[in-house]
């Protein structure tokens, strides 16, 4: 049975209110409005998409669906605002002992922006040099580049998670290397189309949701073997 039923509303309104308003009082005086019309959706939305992409991942298990905590971390930031605008949860690989410590099925956050996005977000060194040698191998690499070129064509994002990407292809590898862009990343994944207006408050999310959550499966699962 479907637990979905739609978040608070289309637009975000909690967290648009919330930018103007990082103060403790303001959030703790507006916090039920924000467990009953985000956070509690948000895991309903988590558990429904775990059990319904499960057998997309024939290959390997699925974790425990995370939803993140609201607070952001300042300890290393300038902008010291107590809280994230946005709701956030993802489907972890069931691999590493931290959820980001590994690929992820799907992440997703929703509020003064919506994203939703597949992959695996800074690897590690260790996960790193597999991933490199896979990228460098003739058969998997080749494999890897048809799989974003069909995202690609399919309308998904694959120019996103570059922010910690190499100037140059890295130390070891052919500078003109056919798949340089992709040997010089140290994250990768793709980002799903724009939300269809309106979708985000009503149960039709997870029909659209797990539609692009399978056919992004087979990055996730080329990334889970490549680093395995």
């Amino acid at each position: 049975m479907r637990r979905f039923q739609g978040f608070a509303d289309a637009d975000g309104k909690f967290f648009k209110a919330l930018a103007k308003n990082q103060r403790r009082e303001w959030f703790q005086a507006h916090k039920k409005e924000f467990d009953a019309g985000w956070n509690r959706p948000m895991n309903d939305l988590l558990d429904d998409l775990r059990e319904a992409i499960d057998r997309t991942y024939a290959h390997c298990d699925l974790g425990d669906p995370k939803v993140f905590r609201i607070f952001r971390d300042v300890r290393f930031s300038k902008d010291k605002s107590p809280y994230k605008t946005f709701v956030a949860g993802c489907i972890p690989i069931k691999r590493a002992a931290k959820v980001t410590e590994g690929p992820v099925a799907i992440y997703m956050h929703f509020g003064t922006d919506n994203t939703v996005a597949s992959g695996f977000y800074r690897m590690d060194p260790a996960v790193l040099a597999r991933y490199r040698a896979a990228v460098a191998d003739n058969a998997r690499g080749k494999e890897l580049a048809k799989i974003l070129a069909k995202l690609d064509k399919a309308g998904f994002s694959t120019d996103v998670m570059r922010d910690d990407a190499l100037k140059k292809v890295p130390k070891g590898f052919d500078p003109d290397h056919p798949r340089g862009d992709l040997l010089k990343r140290k994250s990768l994944g793709v980002r799903y189309p724009a939300l269809p207006k309106g979708r985000l408050a009503s149960p039709e999310l997870v029909p659209w949701l797990l539609d692009h959550a399978k056919k992004a499966a087979p990055l996730v699962e080329w990334l889970v073997f490549a680093t395995a």
